[in-house]
Order: C-alpha cells, then structure tokens, then sequence
C-alpha cells in the first residue's frame, strides 16, 4: 500500500497540479490538508474519475483536511475531540483496509506569546491526550500523517538561524512532538532513514528557497509499531514542488506491505 501525506495548499487553485499528481503516482490513501475550502467546494468530480473514495472536513478561506482512498472509508470523525469550541478544520480520522488514519494539519501558533502560540499548544496537547485515550488503545494499526508546523531538530532544516525565532523551533513544541514518540509511535522516515540527512517538504516562496534548497521538514508520518514493522520505503516526492503554481509542500509517501508472504 502507498500511502501519501500532502500539503496542497489550496485545493482549488491547484486542482490541475493534484490529479496530474494522483494520476503519475497512483497512492493508494491520500492525506491532504490546507484546503482552503468549504465541504462542498471541494473538486470531488475530478478525484473520484479516478477511483478514489473522498471524505472532506473543510473550512472557508482557511486549513481544510481530506482523506483520499481507493478502498472503501468507513468510521469518519471529523476534527480532534476534547474542545467542543474549536471550529476549525485541522483533523481528520477514518478506517481504510483495517488501518486506523489519521490525518492533522497543526496549527502554526506565530508568533510567540500570542493567543495563536497558545492555541497551537493547546491542540498538541489534546493531540496528545487523543493518542493517550483513543489511538494507543486501538485493536488496528494507526497512521497519523500530516503538516505538522514542527521542526524536531536544528538539522531538519537548512538554516536554522533563520528559524530561530520561529514556534516551529519553540522548546515546547519540539518536547510535544517528542511527547507522541514516546507513546509508541515512530515516526518514519527518521526511523528508516537514521544515517541520511533529512529530506525537506517544505520550501518558502520567498528568497528563492527551492532553487536553493533551502528548505525544512515539517511533514510527517508517525505510525504505531504494527505498521512500522511492514514499512518497506519512506520518501519525499520532489516533483509536485517543480511544477508550475506548486504548493509550498510537497507529497511524503510511505510504502507498507498488507499482505502476508
């Protein structure tokens, strides 16, 4: 099964670039996030021609996040639970093939000390205690894929000067993410991949960034241990970032084995 997680960033306004991608790479399960758009706004026609179950948890103008799979969808909860208040669109669950996933498009939380670092805390937090009460006891494998806002370690981008000041790179929020590790998730390019140095999904528009690599890793995949123990490959998908009107991100992908040898 291949598996893919991806920051559109605008579903709508990159609609072309997104079927090119899900027609030349063909995943199995796609976790999308930044949709930008209300449910019913979403380009269901376009993705469905080409085989693929749609379930959509939208906001107007803001974050937005989609399941995407060519197997059946079923027990879908929308948004992360523990703040009846949070309107906004930043969670996603469902079963697909007796796999739990989860898809989650973290808050930004800048700048520091602002009611929006709080917020973003706040939700890690209950992203934490969700795993705690919910996803560690589940009797399936869990995925948890997405846009995570965090940058784990200095390493995990190419000039960490320039995002010293960054919540990405705040103490907390490094430890919150390091928090759900040490539940027993892994996450799973670091895991595969512990001598390589890290592959960036993310380039800003500004200062010509792509063109010179400058960029970080803030996507990711964390699995629990049952799916860990069948992952077969774990990469970055360079090409949707090359194109033209490109997201700022571009696609993760895992690769796992369902079936028994």
């Amino acid at each position: 099964m291949k598996i893919a997680t991806f920051n559109i960033n605008s579903v709508r306004a990159r609609v072309v670039n997104l079927i090119q991608w899900l027609q030349h790479t063909a995943p199995d399960v796609v976790l999308l996030q930044e949709l930008k758009c209300q449910d019913d706004q979403f380009p269901y026609f376009d993705v469905q021609s080409l085989g693929y179950h749609v379930v959509v948890h939208g906001q107007k103008a803001y974050n937005g996040v989609a399941i995407l799979s060519k197997h059946p969808v079923s027990d879908v909860v929308m948004g992360l639970p523990y703040d009846p208040q949070d309107t906004q669109a930043r969670y996603i669950e469902a079963t697909v093939d007796n796999i739990r996933f989860c898809g989650l498009y973290l808050p930004n939380g800048n700048p520091k000390g602002s009611p929006k670092y709080d917020y973003k805390i706040s939700w890690m937090r209950r992203l934490q205690r969700h795993m705690i009460d919910s996803l560690t006891m589940s009797h399936i494998p869990v995925v948890l894929g997405g846009d995570w806002n965090v940058i784990p370690t200095d390493a995990d981008c190419q000039n960490p000067a320039d995002w010293a000041d960054d919540v990405a790179t705040d103490a907390g929020v490094r430890k919150l993410f390091k928090s759900y590790q040490n539940l027993g998730f892994y996450e799973v390019f670091s895991t595969l991949h512990p001598d390589t140095p890290p592959a960036f999904t993310y380039w800003d528009y500004q200062g010509g960034a792509w063109q010179k690599d400058n960029g970080i890793r803030i996507d990711f995949f964390l699995v629990s241990g049952g799916i860990m123990d069948k992952v077969t490959a774990c990469y970055v998908d360079k090409t949707p970032r090359k194109a033209e009107k490109a997201s700022d991100h571009t696609p993760l992908i895992m690769e796992i084995e369902t079936r028994a040898k």
